[in-house]
Formats: structure tokens, C-alpha cells, sequence
């Protein structure tokens, strides 16, 4: 395996954890109607850049799989991890934060996998490679930015109140 099937495997690989987070984000925190909704919107766009790199994979002999980790695996995942936070009775918003801290050192790490692969793609021509770095990168991004607007917004009441 050469290092650009090794880079595209690796971002599958964080695409398809990011979505994972965010479904688990959204399912733990579904009474906050916008978390619930928002999250489960931009975790289908990493699903989607899941399956667009399997299929790009292929062309550098890859057989990733083209199908996000499935719902019920998370919603098992948020099952065990919810019993886990009852058991430590944090409150919600001290929860939120922890989650939206995770999403967004996820996001961070797929935003610059995302940057290595255009700037390989840029050195090899790929023009098909680089055209799906422009196109998914964006997506990443706003997926960063929506969870650092939304510690903002949430992290000095969750710190300084009881």
C-alpha cells in the first residue's frame, strides 16, 4: 500500500468517526432540539464523504467500505455510554460541552486530513482526488465552526453555575 492509499484510508477511517460522534452527540442530547437536529444533519455529510472516498479509493487499489458504521451501532454505543453518565450524574450541559469538545478536536483532525490529501492531490494531478478534497473540505469545516459557535455559546454558564 503506498502513502496516498494510506492517507485516503485514514480519512475514511475519521469521517466515519465523526459521524459516528456526532449521531451519539445528537441521540445523547435530544431533548436540546437543535444539538439533536443539527448534529444528525452534518453527520450525514461526513457519512457522504465516507461512501465518496471509498468509491475514490478504489482507484488506488482500496476497498473501503462505502457504508457509514451503521445507526444501530451507535445507538447501542449511546445506550452503554448513557448508562455510564447517569451513573456519574453530571449535569447535562457539563455532558454537552464534554461532547462538543470531542466533535470538535474530531473535526479539526478530518479538516487537515482533508488538507493533506488536496495538497497530494495537487502534487500527483489528481484532479478527481482534488475535486473531492474541494468539494467534502468545506462540509468539514462547518462542521468545526458550528461546534466551536456552539461552545461558545455554551461553555461559560456550564463552568461558573452549580
Amino acid at each position: 500500500m503506498n502513502k496516498v492509499s494510506l492517507a485516503i484510508r485514514e480519512l475514511h477511517r475519521s469521517e466515519n468517526d465523526l459521524a459516528t460522534e456526532l449521531l451519539r452527540t445528537a441521540d445523547r442530547h435530544k431533548v436540546d432540539h437543535e444539538i439533536f437536529h443539527v448534529a444528525r444533519d452534518i453527520a450525514g455529510w461526513s457519512q457522504q464523504h465516507v461512501r465518496e472516498l471509498a468509491r475514490v479509493g478504489h482507484d488506488y487499489d482500496l476497498d473501503l467500505d462505502d457504508e457509514p458504521q451503521g445507526v444501530h451501532e451507535v445507538l447501542a454505543e449511546v445506550r452503554r455510554k448513557g448508562s455510564e453518565m447517569l451513573g456519574r450524574r453530571h449535569a447535562p450541559s457539563v455532558l454537552l460541552l464534554r461532547d462538543l469538545r470531542t466533535v470538535h478536536r474530531m473535526a479539526a483532525g478530518v479538516s487537515l486530513d482533508w488538507e493533506i490529501l488536496a495538497q497530494t492531490a495537487q502534487a500527483l494531478s489528481d484532479r478527481e482526488l482534488l475535486a473531492l478534497s474541494e468539494r467534502c473540505h468545506p462540509q468539514t469545516l462547518r462542521q468545526l465552526r458550528w461546534a466551536n459557535a456552539k461552545l461558545k455559546e455554551i461553555a461559560a454558564q456550564t463552568v461558573v453555575t452549580d
